[in-house]
């Protein structure tokens, strides 16, 4: 493996040199090799670092092709066509991005690099998240354009530690907060030694962080990031959220980013996106007014918005967000400045940007981001005009609704001209056996809901 050098996103970010600085000075002991999995996890390996530099920085390293073919449990599951029994369970290639260096103050003596994904022939693994992304950042480039993004990303905090979670089977936890404390600075500094960990960390992890909020559900709060090229931004959502969890288990706490951990507020993942020219101009505005791409991007992201609602809303606890008058949209529908649709246009100038409102916190970024991309696009390309503005109440709209479960999420996209067109026909196939192992799991599961119901009075 050649290395090439690289520009350094910023400079908290490491180039190979300064690393390799770090290693012989025994200042690092541990490179993480990391990629994104369909969950939206990273996974990898924890590389000694005097190793790294003699044999893992020139020629890279592999893990098992079934990483992008299992179930949330790691159960390996028949019908990818990436990965089985029949195919042997080969390896993929680890490509390191070298642009990725960054150090994780929280965890002593360790950098973390992400990494594309290839096969051993050297071709690349089209059904990686990562690639996916990749793949539309390359049709925004063809445009002259680069998109920016920025997700806001909310979870809830809880005074029981994840072990103790396991143990009472998620029930009966203590939340940090008993109250709603939107906006609250009593109730964010309730929980401020957490939150000020996870904001130092990741500030020296190579993020800009922005601000710490409270939220409506008790013990939910938000962590701001400053928006990023969508691909830095896809790369510092996935660290953040492993390291949250992290720095919360060294606390004693827990944190979820469930989109709908119990029956108050759900955790949104509201996703911020806009377009530059390659020179940095702006694209969605013109004499502040906006332009036709811009109102052609948000038609067809609007036009894609039930098909790809998948890549939305990938989980069966995902749709149970989508409720009325919740602040999660139920209507495909846009506004100024208006919570209460799915798309939702605020800024002026450089700032004028579209917050795509359906996303949940178990959003994979990669996913998510490229299918705003890719329809946004779609609608660009085929000059999309934008239906009307929806001005007050969208959940009382006419407006089109979103897919209320995974299932008819499913099969609006396995019935999508537009997604095999954008996406192609293996990722569409991967993706749709995603849910289907999902639903088959979900369909054969006796819920708690069930026997409170039955066990005495049915």
């Amino acid at each position: 493996m050649t290395q090439q050098t690289t520009a350094l996103r910023n400079d908290r970010m490491l180039s190979v040199e300064q690393l390799t600085d770090a290693i012989e000075s025994g200042e690092i002991d541990t490179v993480v090799l990391s990629f994104t999995d369909m969950q939206g996890r990273l996974q990898g390996k924890l590389i000694h670092a005097p190793f790294f530099l003699e044999s893992v920085l020139g020629h890279g390293t592999e893990g098992c092709n079934y990483l992008l073919a299992v179930d949330v449990d790691m159960n390996t599951v028949d019908g990818y066509d990436i990965s089985s029994w029949e195919k042997g369970y080969g390896d993929m290639e680890f490509v390191l991005d070298l642009e990725t260096i960054r150090r994780l103050p929280h965890q002593p003596g360790q950098v973390l690099i992400q990494c594309d994904l290839t096969l051993t022939d050297g071709t690349p693994v089209s059904v990686s998240p990562r690639a996916i992304l990749k793949k539309q950042v390359d049709r925004t480039a063809g445009h002259g354009w680069r998109a920016v993004a920025g997700t806001e990303l909310e979870f809830v905090v809880y005074d029981t530690s994840y072990e103790d979670a396991w143990d009472r089977g998620y029930r009966n936890l203590v939340p940090a907060n008993q109250y709603n404390v939107d906006y609250s600075l009593l109730g964010s500094n309730r929980v401020e030694p957490l939150l000020r960990e996870i904001r130092n960390a990741m500030y020296g992890a190579g993020m800009t962080v922005e601000s710490a909020k409270g939220e409506c559900n008790f013990g939910q709060h938000e962590i701001a990031f400053k928006y990023d090229d969508v691909l830095t931004t896809a790369d510092n959502h996935t660290v953040y959220k492993t390291a949250a969890k992290d720095i919360a288990h060294s606390h004693g706490k827990s944190i979820t980013f469930m989109a709908k951990p119990n029956e108050r507020e759900g955790n949104s993942c509201h996703i911020h996106m806009s377009l530059r020219g390659l020179d940095g101009s702006v694209v969605f505005e013109d004499g502040g007014e906006p332009t036709q791409t811009y109102r052609s991007f948000i038609a067809g992201v609007l036009a894609t918005m039930r098909e790809f609602t998948l890549f939305y809303a990938p989980n069966i606890n995902s749709y149970k967000r989508f409720v009325k008058g919740s602040f999660a949209p139920t209507a495909i529908a846009w506004g100024q400045d208006n919570r209460t649709c799915s798309v939702r246009l605020v800024g002026h100038g450089l700032g004028a940007r579209m917050e795509n409102r359906l996303p949940g916190g178990d959003v994979n970024p990669y996913l998510a981001l490229a299918a705003m991309l890719a329809g946004g696009l779609y609608g660009v390309e085929q000059g999309l005009e934008l239906e009307a503005e929806t001005v007050g109440n969208a959940y009382d709209s006419a407006a089109p609704h979103v897919p209320t479960t995974l299932r008819e999420a499913r099969e609006a996209l396995a019935s999508s001209a537009v997604a095999r067109e954008v996406f192609g026909e293996e990722v569409v196939r991967h993706y749709l056996h995603y849910a289907d192992v999902e639903l088959e799991a979900f369909d054969a599961a006796v819920t708690d809901w069930e026997v409170r119901r039955g066990f005495e009075r049915l």
